[in-house]
């Protein structure tokens, strides 16, 4: 039996369609009303009518010629373009899961699970979407579709970035960023998933890569995924442990308690940081704790495809 392979089956979500049909039927549920209306649509084709279905789209012009019933049948427009930006770099891989599942999921599977729930809306209405991975390299990108056979292989291509990968490079989000911006041409509505871990000197390239997403009036939403307890609250037993940069391999051995108060006040300043640019910038800053559930995400979808349309 070969081990590899069978971790790297073990990262997968053992269907990720299905999960994502699940989230998006329970935030449905939640609201009591559905989302899918306020499109337009074209004419496709005439069927035969049947007994008993409604005679709302019978085409009596076509009865008077031939003296037989037909519907008219239509296709939804695309009436969106959205485009998803995934990072899926080491430390988007925090915390080490095995079989990702709904109660069992880190940041990369927050990501790809909140993506395909969204795709799981946007198909429903034919709206198009397109993706861009990047990592310590820029991984994926693909411009904006909307047939079954494009939401087949962004399933698949999402799905692969849950298996968690060594690197010891570090990631230049703002680089890609930039490099994505320019190859969005229509207009869209641009969703980034990512835990936005720079190094300091890095901040200010980032934030103007952020910025420069917002050209060609794009609207951008930033999902900023962490896992709260460890990453924003620092809730670790007092026992010394050995905290490792994934990405860098640098370690530093300590007592939690001693240096909490230090990180929980850098990592309030740098979320602050964040948010003062994205309203300077006019991009929606949305904070997306992986042990909560989707709803944040789908009501946040929700209004900005309203004012977007």
């Amino acid at each position: 039996m070969d081990i590899k392979s069978e971790l790297h089956k073990a990262k997968l979500f053992q269907n990720l369609e299905l999960l994502a049909s699940q989230v998006v039927e329970g935030f449905i549920s939640g609201i009591h009303k559905s989302p899918f209306h306020g499109y337009s649509a074209e004419f496709a084709e005439h069927k035969i009518y049947n007994i008993g279905e409604s005679t709302k789209h019978i085409d009596w012009k076509l009865f008077a010629r031939t003296d037989k019933l037909y519907t008219k049948h239509y296709e939804e427009e695309t009436n969106l373009r959205c485009h998803m930006i995934l990072d899926n770099s080491a430390s988007m891989h925090y915390p080490r899961v095995g079989q990702m599942h709904l109660d069992n999921l880190n940041k990369i599977g927050f990501g790809v699970l909140a993506i395909a729930a969204l795709m799981n809306i946007l198909k429903k209405q034919r709206d198009a979407v397109g993706l861009s991975i990047y990592a310590d390299d820029y991984e994926f990108f693909i411009k904006a579709k909307s047939s079954e056979r494009h939401f087949q292989m962004l399933l698949s291509t999402l799905n692969s970035t849950t298996v968690s990968k060594n690197t010891g490079k570090k990631t230049r989000t703002y680089h890609y960023l930039h490099q994505i911006a320019e190859k969005i041409h229509r207009r869209s509505l641009i969703f980034l998933f990512s835990d936005m871990f720079q190094t300091e000197v890095e901040e200010d390239k980032l934030f103007e890569a952020l910025r420069h997403l917002k050209y060609n009036k794009h609207e951008v939403v930033l999902f900023h995924l962490m896992d709260w307890q460890h990453e924003l609250d620092f809730n670790f037993d007092n026992a010394p442990k050995r905290f490792i940069d994934v990405e860098t391999g640098q370690h530093i051995d300590v007592y939690a308690d001693n240096i909490k108060q230090a990180y929980v006040a850098k990592v309030k300043a740098y979320i602050d940081a964040l948010k003062l640019k994205c309203m300077q910038y006019q991009i929606k800053y949305v904070e997306a704790d992986v042990r909560a559930d989707f709803s944040k995400m789908l009501n946040t979808f929700m209004v900005e495809r309203q004012k977007f349309v």
